[in-house]
């Protein structure tokens, strides 16, 4: 089955179709009661089969075989490193299987390739039928667990991280796992009450942020405060034990699909029919509500990015990298939003203009905090390409400041009105730098994750003449180049272009492009993101022989599939490696594993000819910008205790054991929150060192339609303002390009 374009083109109207009624599948079993043993493959339960289960097992695997980018047949090998991906996916957390489970499923670690291809997922099938079956077991040791006071003067410690831990050996084992973790869940509840008894006593019942919670539903002893955790916990595992009842028909596929899918690259995945409008929300990169991309990680929902001039951005308190753990309307009980399906907690988290939520999340470090953000509509101004005029002050000269928060562009055809792109508004921004004859210019691309593939090989235009900016290839290796052809340029003073490790695909496009011309010098944090690869949906329904016949009820869903790799006009490919910074400063977030490189079976850098290309006329050397740049950094007090504060977040996060004694854990919390205190460079406090002049109404500006939010644009704005001049990594980039005019 060879992948021909007729089925990628009309993908986006897939997400509109209707998922199919939500049922439970039939449990067929021989087995006896759940949590007796489990001796053999035969012995365990199974779920019946979905009738779409055959030809979508044998679709899925063709494409995987012939029009992935590897090319790589599904076989033996495939086989066994999927296996540890279903169990992961099965039970990650180690919560709910015996090792006598696993040791049965395991059986089939070398058939999940003969029953894809053969499309008899029976893997699948009793994989889900178990878990249906071990969880109603751990239903009951959960209520049974709460139901009785815990003892936190008993000095013992739990595990956290599911990965250091190893599945139970009997029931015994873990039902103490259980009380171990129920343990810790109600000792940082109790001392969030003991927090929001404190806030209370300070705060008036006016005051914005005064906790929702009247305080005479806080108990006054500890004892009570306990009995009162546990029973909300109590209460948010009923209903998550009673939601996983309610399993959509191809979640058995999905989970075996998509364990075998990753073993070909982390971009892959398929996506059943209930997951389409899921993956929607995720590729738009916007919630409505709080302005911040989610996604999925392993059982929680984590914040991806916040959208600049959104609500949480302006809030200020929730980061990238933050997992949700519960949702609550104003005046209203939080919900347990843990393995909770994304589109429900999108459904939580949207509401109405003006009217407050409030999240529980986990900071990477492992604080757990309690954020109210009011709701707002998301400014789609804030997400265009601003403009400044930065200086350092007496001594130095004003230099240019672009920030690019995103590649984006006109997607909705000749037939509508033109939207703003970011190709004409940066333009529009360099054309006023030129004309000011400044003989600098930044382009921040921190934070950027891409975007329009078109407008990185156009940007890349406004400082070259002409040439190539990006090659592609698939899996037979034709290469595809995009060039600049205009030998228009807008800008040709110095530039630098800052980077860090969010940024992302069109990003690296740009970044890599302008460094292997030297058209620039790379200031970073280190490598890029490192996404290399291009993804194309296929629509599953569009492979049938007679796909007109498909019904919502009987969609097959999609598959997200890896067809082509980026390389730079060098040969390099930006995948895995990312973009390297010529001058390489201090990382606050280096305690975050995130990139290409963290990600299972990510496609490994590779590398093409190189396009002939002609380098730019400079005197500098990267080399001598590095040298220069780090003797200052070396000699900078916040320079020294950002990377302070990032190793004991580091350490923090390496440290997995927690005490469960409640003195103990009490000491060491108030002893990691002095450190960080300490530690802390609250960027935030300082003095401003860089004068900044947005360009306000600029050339950029004008094309844009007037708004009903344009009164809070300006608040964005000076918000913005504020913290560029604070920025230390601005403020080195502003004497890195000082450097290159020295010596020019």
């Amino acid at each position: 089955m060879r992948l021909s374009t007729r089925y990628l083109v009309p993908l986006i109207a897939l997400f509109a179709c209707s998922s199919p009624t939500t049922s439970t599948p039939a449990i067929n079993s021989s087995a006896g009661p759940a949590g007796t043993s489990v001796s053999s493959p035969s012995s365990l339960p199974e779920l019946a089969a979905d009738p779409r289960e055959p030809f979508l097992a044998k679709a899925v695997a063709s494409l995987l075989s012939e029009d992935h980018l590897l090319q790589r047949k599904i076989d033996d090998q495939v086989s066994r490193e999927a296996f540890p991906k279903y169990l992961e996916q099965l039970d990650g957390g180690k919560l709910f299987l015996l090792k006598e489970h696993v040791a049965a499923l395991e059986a089939d670690i070398d058939h999940l390739d003969d029953q894809i291809e053969a499309g008899d997922l029976v893997l699948a099938r009793r994989g889900a039928a178990l878990l249906a079956k071990r969880r109603e077991v751990v239903a009951k040791v959960v209520a049974d667990v709460l139901s009785k006071p815990f003892d936190f003067t008993k000095a013992e410690t739990l595990e956290t991280d599911a990965e250091k831990r190893t599945y139970a050996a009997t029931e015994d084992e873990l039902r103490d796992r259980w009380r171990a973790v129920l343990k810790l869940q109600v000792l940082e509840r109790v001392e969030q009450l003991e927090e929001l008894s404190d806030a209370l006593a300070k705060k008036k019942p006016t005051d914005e942020d005064a906790p929702a919670r009247p305080p005479e539903e806080i108990p006054p002893t500890f004892e009570g405060k306990e009995a009162k955790a546990r029973k909300e916990l109590a209460v948010r595992f009923e209903t998550r034990f009673t939601r996983w009842k309610d399993m959509e028909p191809l979640e058995p596929a999905e989970m075996f699909l998509n364990a075998v899918a990753s073993v070909y690259d982390p971009h892959t995945q398929y996506l059943a029919p209930a997951e389409k409008e899921n993956f929607d929300i995720q590729i738009s990169g916007t919630l409505e509500g709080i302005g911040a991309a989610l996604g999925e990680e392993d059982h929680f929902i984590v914040v991806r990015e916040l959208i600049p001039g959104g609500a949480s951005w302006q809030q200020g308190k929730l980061e990238a990298g933050d997992l949700i753990l519960a949702v609550a309307q104003q005046g209203e009980q939080p919900v347990d939003i843990t393995d909770m399906p994304i589109d429900k907690v999108v459904k939580l988290i949207r509401g109405p203009k003006d009217t407050t939520v409030t999240l529980t999340v986990k900071k990477p470090d492992g604080r757990v905090e309690t954020i109210s953000i009011k709701r707002d509509v998301i400014k789609i101004e804030a997400s265009y390409a601003r403009g400044a005029v930065l200086n350092l002050g007496k001594g130095h000269e004003p230099m240019g400041y672009i920030y690019l928060p995103g590649f984006y562009g006109d997607t909705r055809g000749a037939s509508k009105a033109p939207e703003r792109n970011a190709t004409d508004d940066v333009r529009k921004l360099l054309e006023v730098f030129q004309k000011r004859k400044l003989n600098g210019v930044i382009i921040d691309l921190r934070g950027n994750g891409g975007g329009l593939l078109g407008h990185a090989r156009d940007i890349t235009g406004l400082f070259i003449e002409t040439g190539p900016v990006v090659q592609a290839h698939a899996a037979d290796k034709k290469v595809e180049v995009l060039e600049d052809t205009d030998p228009g340029v807008a800008y040709n003073g110095q530039v630098v272009v800052m980077v860090d490790r969010f940024s992302a695909s069109a990003s690296e496009i740009l970044a890599g492009a302008l460094q292997d011309y030297q058209r620039a010098i790379i200031v970073g944090t280190g490598p890029t993101h490192g996404k290399g690869t291009v993804q194309a949906l296929v629509d599953l329904d569009k492979l049938r022989a007679n796909p007109q016949a498909a019904s919502a009820a009987d969609s097959l869903g999609v598959l997200k599939l890896t067809i082509q790799q980026y390389f730079r006009v060098d040969g390099e490919s930006t995948q895995w490696r990312g973009v390297v910074p010529d001058v390489v400063l201090p990382d606050p977030a280096s305690y975050v594993d995130s990139g290409e490189r963290s990600l299972f079976h990510s496609i490994p850098w590779s590398s093409i000819a190189p396009q002939p290309y002609k380098v730019s006329k400079h005197s500098w050397t990267a080399a001598q910008l590095a040298e220069a740049s780090k003797k200052r950094i070396d000699s900078q007090p916040v320079f020294k205790k950002v990377e302070a504060f990032s190793k004991a977040l580091k350490a923090r996060r390496d440290d997995t054991v927690v005490d469960l004694k409640r003195d103990d854990w009490v000491a060491e919390r108030k002893r990691n929150k002095a450190e960080l205190d300490t530690l802390d460079p609250k960027l935030s406090e300082t003095k401003p060192r860089v004068e900044v002049t947005p360009l306000e109404e600029s050339a950029a500006e004008k094309t844009a339609p007037k708004t009903a939010g344009d009164k809070n644009v300006k608040k964005r704005i000076d918000k913005w303002r504020e913290e560029l001049g604070r920025d230390p990594w601005v403020e080195e980039s502003l004497l890195v390009l000082e450097d290159m005019k020295k010596l020019k």
